[in-house]
């Protein structure tokens, strides 16, 4: 029996996005089922498969797994590509997930993901500045400890599809970091599996209008991507 992945938008749902990338990246088999968010913060449609009403969760059997970081867990019990072999690597990698899992406060709030909109953010506030120095400082220690290209060694794992939304976020709100660090978010949205996802979001045909003005609020919008029209 394969697996049932429950998402939201790929436009706009970072949280899906994470174990969508892992499970693609390494071949993992699994069955997409995408239920599209609802105006507000309230998603009835999401209790039919997920005890939270959130999203992602994962369905195995009879068994349900929700929480992103949770689901990588279970998925690594039978695939142990999901985190590094080896235990610093490991353990760094772990950690680094789980900080993204419940740190970035300013990040999330201030830069939500959208996939098709390039935002100017000219002025950002000094905890988004605090949130930008440690990503960089949480990046270039694992780049340089364990000799990339990839956060945790030189093979994709959890840690980074953790931090494939946070590629997005940078990219599309035009932040930098220094010369490392912004390799790294290039080598993220290059992936095949994150492109792949990124390239879905822009073509969804649904817009929810909460997720649109959470992330556009006062700011210029300098572009949209938008997918292209068939002739």
């Amino acid at each position: 029996m394969r697996y049932r992945l429950h998402i939201a938008n790929k436009n706009y749902s970072s949280w899906s996005m994470r174990p969508w990338v892992l499970m693609h990246a390494l071949d993992i088999p699994f069955d997409e089922v995408l239920t599209p968010f609802e105006y507000g913060a309230r998603q009835p449609a999401f209790d039919a498969f997920s005890p939270t009403g959130k999203v992602p969760c994962l369905v195995d059997g009879p068994l349900t797994v929700w929480d992103s970081l949770a689901i990588c867990e279970y998925l690594a019990e039978a695939s142990p590509a999901v985190w590094p072999h080896e235990p610093v690597a490991r353990a760094f990698a772990r950690c680094a997930a789980s900080e993204m899992h419940s740190g970035f406060p300013a990040l999330r709030d201030e830069c939500s993901m959208n996939c098709r909109l390039v935002i100017a953010l000219t002025t950002p506030s000094e905890a988004l500045k605090r949130d930008l120095e440690r990503l960089e400082a949480l990046w270039c220690y694992g780049l340089e400890r364990f000799g990339g290209p990839w956060l945790a060694g030189d093979r994709f794992t959890a840690v980074d599809a953790f931090f494939a939304p946070v590629a997005v976020r940078l990219n599309n709100y035009q932040l930098t970091l220094g010369e490392q660090a912004m390799a790294y978010v290039d080598r993220l949205l290059a992936h095949p599996s994150v492109s792949d996802w990124v390239n879905a979001g822009i073509q969804e045909p649904w817009r929810e209008a909460s997720h649109e003005e959470d992330c556009i609020r006062d700011r210029e919008v300098i572009r949209e991507h938008r997918p292209p029209v068939e002739t």
